[in-house]
């Protein structure tokens, strides 16, 4: 059973940082691109950004330059480094991955259960 599991979430002041981490475990082949999306209350779910597992990134717009994605092969593990945080980017934050099956080399979308970041003074 594949499981993605979120941490790194909670409440901060605007301009302010945190660091969401994303930790892969079950059995499987290998693992995609991975990314972070966010839902805010009323919204739809939106991308905020990808990585590939050769280390390729993209960006939405609104976290250019605010926002850094990364990886460890390794660990399984993804980040998402947030700066310069505002009340705009208060969110239920989500983990996917694209993985491929252990046995039929099918490749399938997981997602974590969220984390909740709140940008507030």
């Amino acid at each position: 059973q594949v499981q993605l599991v979120e941490s790194g979430g909670g409440l901060v002041q605007p301009g302010g940082s945190l660091r969401l981490s994303c930790v892969v475990s079950g059995r499987f082949f290998s693992i995609n691109t991975m990314g972070w999306y966010r839902q805010a209350p009323g919204k739809q779910r939106e991308l905020v950004a990808t990585i590939t597992n050769g280390g390729s990134t993209n960006y939405a717009d609104f976290v250019k330059g605010r926002f850094t994605i990364s990886r460890d092969n390794a660990k399984k593990t993804m980040y998402l480094g947030m700066n310069s945080l505002k009340p705009e980017d208060t969110a239920v934050y989500y983990c996917n991955a694209k993985i491929m099956a252990a046995v039929t080399r099918f490749e399938y979308d997981y997602w974590g259960q969220g984390t909740q970041v709140t940008i507030s003074s």
